[in-house]
């Protein structure tokens, strides 16, 4: 679904952090989200993903916050720079990859922009809860106001004052029967990964490494009985594009999960940062944009 969304307030959140709120235009109620949902920013040139981190019960705006990425490809630029009050934003979604689940006790581990998903979580994660919340510096940490209400299960740990988070006691200290829900920059979920915790659940904003081996496969359309060749050096998403398929895509990395496809037929080789390890296992479901084919040819719900 896209929206056309009026860019109602722009605020700076902290050190290179500003948030947008959106709303409709004429005042009406917008798609009904969950936390971790992120919708798509669809801008001049780009298209990219930012979690909600407003109030999933007002149905009349959406917020969210965006980190200036000094190396990024000028989303985040253009975000801070050239967007501002009355402007208007197309936006895709939302869709959520990292939803909320039950359990008897939650630790929450953010790293930097990394908040953003989990910000909305605090509320619908009853009273067993705590946040560990790092960053390069306490200026540099959006909503550390927003947070303190929540008392002390909320700690804060600017690396410059505190270092790097001690990820081995808080998970020793995490007890069974305890979700973790970690997002943030990429050395921290990879720590946070090798360290096991056995109910793990973490959104990437980048891209994980592709080192897998690329061999060339077939495809089948099940709409039309189209198969189409997909040669070593090209993605399922290029190829179906190309033959004058459409298909959602937003990120082309693997972590966005826009162009979730069926599968019908065949063994993905999934290669995308959103499919958790039993979704995985079900083969359902795919991502065009990185992942290929263990077996010689896929049938896709296309």
């Amino acid at each position: 679904m896209t929206l056309e969304l009026l860019v109602e307030a722009k605020e700076k959140l902290a050190d290179g952090v500003v948030a947008l709120t959106l709303r409709a235009p004429g005042g009406e109620p917008l798609p009904p989200w969950e936390p971790g949902a992120h919708v798509d920013l669809v801008l001049p040139g780009f298209v990219r993903q930012y979690s909600l981190c407003g109030d999933p019960s007002d149905a009349s705006a959406y917020r969210v916050a965006v980190l200036r990425e000094a190396d990024g490809r000028g989303g985040s630029a253009y975000v801070h720079d050239a967007l501002s009050p009355g402007d208007r934003v197309s936006v895709e979604g939302p869709r959520n990859h990292f939803p909320l689940v039950d359990a008897e006790r939650y630790l929450f581990i953010a790293g930097g922009i990394g908040i953003t998903p989990i910000l909305p979580m605090l509320d619908r994660a009853g009273t067993d809860w705590h946040l560990v919340y790092g960053g390069r510096t306490r200026g540099s940490m959006a909503f550390t106001e927003e947070l303190a209400r929540h008392g002390d299960r909320v700690t804060f740990r600017p690396q410059d004052e505190h270092g790097l988070l001690d990820l081995p006691a808080l998970l020793a200290a995490a007890g069974p029967g305890t979700a973790v829900y970690c997002c943030g920059p990429e050395p921290l979920l990879a720590a946070v990964e090798a360290l096991g915790p056995e109910d793990l659940h973490v959104e990437r904003f980048t891209a994980l490494p592709d080192d897998g081996e690329r061999t060339a496969f077939e495809v089948e359309l099940a709409g039309s009985g189209r198969v189409l060749p997909v040669p070593a050096d090209r993605s399922i998403l290029e190829v179906v594009e190309a033959a004058g398929v459409q298909v959602l895509s937003s990120c082309r990395e693997g972590t966005c999960g826009t162009c979730e496809t069926g599968v019908l037929g065949g063994e993905p080789d999934h290669r995308d940062s959103v499919l958790t390890a039993d979704e995985r296992l079900e083969n359902e479901v795919m991502m065009l944009c990185v992942s290929r084919a263990c077996s010689p040819r896929l049938v896709l719900d296309l």
